[in-house]
């Protein structure tokens, strides 16, 4: 396929890059160290088998679920900043 200046294989090695930019960032955000036995927002409980379940785990189900609304609503990318939209 014909990319202009791009070599062969350009168009998959930004889709791969994109994918691994994205699990890194995954991973950064899992939670790491000893989990709490108290939520840091609340304060309520964490049920043991969370502790086990989820190591380094600081927020009790309720704030987890509220903390991942929150960045759902911000991918941090610019969809419509693509070349193909801005030649429309």
């Amino acid at each position: 396929m014909a990319t202009g200046w791009a070599h062969d294989g350009a168009v998959q090695e930004q889709i791969d890059s994109t994918i691994e930019d994205a699990v890194q960032r995954a991973r950064n955000q899992l939670p790491q160290g000893e989990s709490l036995e108290h939520c840091e927002e609340c304060g309520a409980p964490i049920p043991p088998a969370r502790r086990k379940a989820v190591p380094g785990v600081r927020l009790c189900i309720g704030c987890q679920a509220e903390h991942d609304r929150e960045q759902m609503n911000f991918s941090g990318y610019n969809r419509r900043g693509s070349k193909d939209s801005q030649l429309r």
